[in-house]
């Protein structure tokens, strides 16, 4: 293994739960009907995506970029007043940072990653960090990772991956990293894509888990 390349919503944020506030809100708001399996079809979705679904399967009334322009900026405005950095987190990444060069390969908009980063002083640590919008299909398409390799100039299957959900740990897995679960505990991942994964309890033993 020569680098980490870390997820970023429910692995060094506890920000899924807010995603699924901010989209359920704003989907009532404009008109759409919410799924019983929305929550869990969004997750790893690139911003493109999910706003696409937001509009043609929820029936938000709006076209996907207005969708997307409006639930950014919600989730903008709750990052202002910090980040939901899960606790441990940033000492994690500074512990692996010593040993490994870094990335984060994440399905949130480059303007919440840069804000994670510049919140927690991290931007000197993480040389790459990557949105799946800029990089082609969300996960569980492999995109955002290969792409994050390319720009460590490493082979994926060099790299370890840390992932917290379902379409995350496809994603990593279809990249041909060797995958790290931290499970989400509130969107547990599915257990079939638990298999042939190091599955870890939390982000402050990653760490350990590594060495």
């Amino acid at each position: 293994m020569e680098a980490v390349v870390f997820d970023l919503d429910g692995v060094l944020v506890d920000s899924e739960r807010v995603w699924d506030e901010v989209r359920q809100a704003f989907a009532a708001t404009h008109g759409g009907t919410w799924l019983p399996d929305s929550t869990r079809a969004m997750q790893g979705m690139s911003t493109p995506e999910w706003a696409a679904y937001l509009v043609d399967e929820v029936g938000v009334r709006l076209t996907p970029d207005e969708a997307a322009e409006g639930v950014i900026a919600e989730m903008a405005a709750r990052y202002a007043q910090g980040p939901p950095v899960i606790d441990g987190a940033v000492d994690a990444v500074r512990a692996v940072a010593a040993r490994y060069p870094v990335a984060i390969a994440s399905s949130s908009p480059p303007v919440l990653i840069r804000a994670f980063l510049e919140a927690t002083g991290l931007s000197s640590l993480v040389p790459v960090a990557l949105s799946s919008e800029q990089t082609g299909a969300g996960k569980p398409a492999p995109d955002v990772y290969l792409a994050a390799a390319r720009e460590l100039g490493l082979d994926p299957a060099k790299c370890a991956a840390v992932e917290d959900s379902t379409n995350g740990l496809r994603a990593a897995t279809a990249a041909g990293m060797d995958v790290y679960a931290i499970p989400n505990p509130h969107f547990p991942p599915d257990p079939a894509a638990l298999t042939g994964v190091t599955v870890v309890a939390s982000i402050t033993e990653l760490p350990g888990a590594l060495a």
